[in-house]
């Protein structure tokens, strides 16, 4: 079997992700390396000279990662080592950090802590659908331990912009900027004495998959040729162990190459055939719909997706500009006429061609009319119907492969059958 469609289908999807608690244990990475398991996984490093921590978690998730990590090394804590500026990474490194700790970042990791901070309550509010056990676990943490920080803000006290390297205890540690990854300070943390690699999010919560290049919960674009650059520089150093962020390491050279050949081919491939359709004059919807893997290139797609990829390669180039209607460049948005020509039809005329297009495979087409009818009539049985229909229909296409794709449109369905009870 295929090595890497064997590990696709060995590892967890990103619904598998609970956040940090107090019934859980260590895991073993390697002698004298472990982890905590968390909505991003923390991990410690074992030297003659005390502990380095990669990653801190949540606040909230530090009260349980520190004292699993005491139990086997209280310290003293020399490094802390942030592979990127996420509030995943970086909210529990008050817990850990002492009078001798130096943090170490990439040089960005101030800006991206900044661009978190300014849409921090839009963000949450929208993060809420798909995070929505992590955010109440914060929560109630924060009401049973009112005394505690809960979620920091650190500065780093040694920052790099390419690379940076040091010894701890008879250890080597180098760190490697990867700005392909989910944000601009992304970094690696290489141990080249023993060939393990923790790649933090580079390649996304789950590898190894197709690249998140936008979020729908609300972040900056992400650039897929630093992508490939990052890509190219983890693979340069061979690693024989790959500590990502989520789940389980991956074991063995060959298998860890096999994976980052995938991925950078895919990745190639969906950037070069979006570009070429691009110039070729062909409309972002267009290629969205025509831009697909081959079998030969597959790779997972349970966090990014190709299609979005597209979109966002496509206004990424381009901006937000189609060059299909003059309305693009104004504030009124079709959306916002769809009373009117519902009105102009008639509701029952709109929902029953809904159903038509339903019934011949077209959910996109279906809920796009129930979204009008739903316009002229918020409280419309028929549309509220038809817009249900057209989510599930949604759903059983997509399955679970996709944790955005999934999470959204069963925070829908919900959000629906509310509105039908009460219609």
């Amino acid at each position: 079997m295929d090595p890497v469609l064997q590990l696709l289908e060995e590892r967890p999807g990103f619904a598998a992700m609970e956040p940090a608690h107090e019934s859980q244990a260590l895991f073993p990475v390697a002698g004298g390396i472990w982890g905590s398991a968390g909505t991003s996984n923390a991990y410690m490093v074992e030297t003659a000279a005390g502990r380095v921590i990669i990653n801190t978690g949540m606040g909230f998730e530090a009260l349980v990662h520190k004292p699993l990590f005491d139990a086997v090394c209280p310290g003293p804590t020399p490094y802390i080592l942030l592979t990127q500026g996420h509030v995943d990474h970086v909210g529990g490194v008050r817990h850990f950090r002492a009078p001798e700790t130096q943090l170490v970042a990439q040089a960005n990791n101030a800006d991206c802590q900044h661009d978190d901070e300014r849409i921090q309550k839009v963000r949450s509010s929208q993060a809420y659908i798909w995070f929505r056990k992590t955010i109440d676990a914060a929560i109630e943490v924060a009401k049973k331990n009112p005394e505690v920080f809960v979620q920091d803000k650190p500065l780093p006290d040694i920052s790099f912009e390419d690379s940076y390297r040091f010894s701890c205890g008879g250890v080597d540690f180098e760190l490697y900027a990867t700005p392909g990854g989910e944000t601009v300070d992304s970094c690696v943390v290489w141990l080249p004495q023993r060939r393990i690699l923790f790649s933090g999010n580079v390649f996304g919560p789950l590898f190894p998959h197709f690249p998140n290049v936008n979020t729908i919960r609300g972040d900056k674009y992400r650039d897929m040729e630093r992508y490939l650059q990052s890509l190219r520089r983890v693979r340069a150093l061979e690693p024989e162990l790959l500590v990502t962020g989520h789940f389980e390491p991956v074991a063995g050279r060959e298998l860890i190459r096999a994976c980052l050949d995938r991925l950078e081919a895919a990745v190639e491939f969906v950037y070069s055939e979006t570009l070429a359709g691009m110039n070729a004059g062909k409309d972002i919807f267009t290629l969205m719909r025509e831009v697909q893997l081959p079998p030969a290139l597959r790779v997972g797609e349970g966090y990014g997706k190709v299609s979005w990829a597209v979109r966002t390669v496509w206004e990424g180039y381009m901006g937000w500009f189609k060059a299909q209607a003059t309305s693009e460049l104004y504030a009124t948005q079709p959306r916002e006429v769809y009373a009117d020509l519902v009105e102009l039809a008639g509701i029952g005329a709109v929902t029953a061609r809904g159903e038509q297009k339903l019934a011949a495979g077209e959910p996109e087409a279906a809920l796009l009319l129930a979204e009008a009818a739903i316009a002229a009539d918020k409280t419309h049985r028929g549309a509220l119907q038809l817009a249900l229909a057209a989510h599930e229909a949604l759903l059983a296409r997509a399955g679970d492969s996709n944790f955005w794709e999934s999470g959204w449109l069963r925070h829908q369905i919900a959000q629906l059958q509310r509105k039908l009870a009460k219609a």
